[in-house]
């Protein structure tokens, strides 16, 4: 199968005949290291499926002094500012390729004609999406119940390779931590 039929029956739940028409839909993008796909302000009317690579979602404080890493996406997450995507709004974040990025990207218009093609595109459309609302409150609650070394843990469970490839702030703001926290979580738990 390929991956961009695997990505659209995983996120969408899209049935194996519907699958070929709906991805064509999709065209590929690539990105080189440090290139940004969207900066704050800017309006994308896009969706991404990364196929390989590393990217980073992030803002700024309230005084612009400090970043703040919303998500860090990696090869088979979809990549996005839904905001931008689903009402047209300007995006509150920046998304930057940290590594060299390979994308399947859909625009807005071809995402809303993928009704025409499957007959329950409302219904798996409707369902994608509560899928990502809940998984943003599955996020959010982990980030405000979860001690830093509990953070730490998981996130070292769950995506072992991103310790590897991602400078530790950006992982230490993702998990809402100081990367002095971090390094001593690390340090803790190697001891």
């Amino acid at each position: 199968m390929k991956l961009i039929h695997q990505y659209i029956k995983d996120y969408f739940g899209i049935s194996t005949q519907n699958l070929e028409p709906v991805s064509q839909l999709f065209r590929e993008t690539r990105l080189s290291r440090g290139e940004e796909l969207l900066r704050i302000g800017q309006y994308s009317r896009d969706l991404h499926f990364i196929q390989d690579g590393l990217m980073r979602m992030y803002a700024y404080n309230e005084s612009g002094e400090k970043e703040i890493t919303q998500w860090i996406a990696m090869g088979g997450s979809l990549v996005t500012e839904f905001s931008c995507f689903m009402f047209n709004s300007p995006s509150r974040y920046n998304i930057q390729a940290l590594t060299e990025c390979s994308l399947f990207t859909i625009s807005k218009e071809n995402y809303d004609s993928i009704g025409q093609q499957v007959s329950n595109w409302a219904e798996l459309d409707k369902l994608f999406v509560a899928k990502c609302f809940v998984h943003m409150e599955n996020r959010i609650f982990s980030q405000l119940s979860m001690t830093a070394e509990e953070k730490y843990r998981k996130l070292l469970a769950e995506s072992p390779e991103l310790f590897q490839q991602v400078p530790l702030q950006y992982l230490a703001s993702m998990m809402g931590m100081s990367p002095e926290t971090l390094s001593r979580v690390r340090k803790k738990l190697s001891s």
